[in-house]
């Protein structure tokens, strides 16, 4: 598929996740397969307001946001490929093996890349990889957890240990 292409814009991605400015960090999915992986887009531009502080004079995208919006596509993924009653909501449980390789800067596009390593319901295992055009500038792993916003999900948090390694 084409990269310019959408699968979902920004609207259909708000209709998804509960993120609102500034702190949705999905622009948009130009690919996705139900449960095995997505690509999303995140467009950095001077005006978000972390570049206030996060540096002065020396603007650089807030790795942990990187994460963040590794972790909202994996949310999207997890959503758009099961059938929650209800409305449903991914809440991230777990981030591991996080590496940052390279700064991100006002006027880069973030390719947003998602994969589904395991699934045991309501459990998510998700490696993410974000690039700036060619270049590798984070990854991790994370877990997420899918509830139906209205259900009880206490004893779910505790469930967590039962997700395999």
């Amino acid at each position: 598929m084409a990269e310019s292409e959408t699968v979902m814009d920004i609207v259909e991605v708000q209709s998804i996740l509960p993120h609102r400015y500034p702190f949705l960090l999905v622009d948009r999915v130009v690919e996705f397969e139900a449960g095995r992986r997505a690509v999303g887009l995140k467009n950095v531009t001077i005006n978000d307001p972390y570049f206030q502080g996060h540096f002065p004079g020396r603007p650089v995208f807030p790795g942990v946001l990187i994460v963040e919006a590794l972790a909202q596509l994996g949310g999207v993924l997890a959503i758009r490929s099961s059938s929650v009653e209800g409305a449903p909501i991914v809440y991230l449980t777990g981030i591991d093996k996080v590496k940052f390789r390279k700064p991100v800067i006002p006027g880069d596009q973030i390719r947003l890349e998602v994969e589904v390593i395991k699934r045991r319901s309501p459990f998510w295992k998700m490696q993410g990889k974000a690039f700036v055009g060619s270049d590798l500038v984070c990854e991790a792993e994370s877990t997420a957890m899918m509830r139906s916003e209205d259900a009880d999900s206490t004893n779910a948090w505790t469930e967590q240990s039962n997700l395999p390694g």
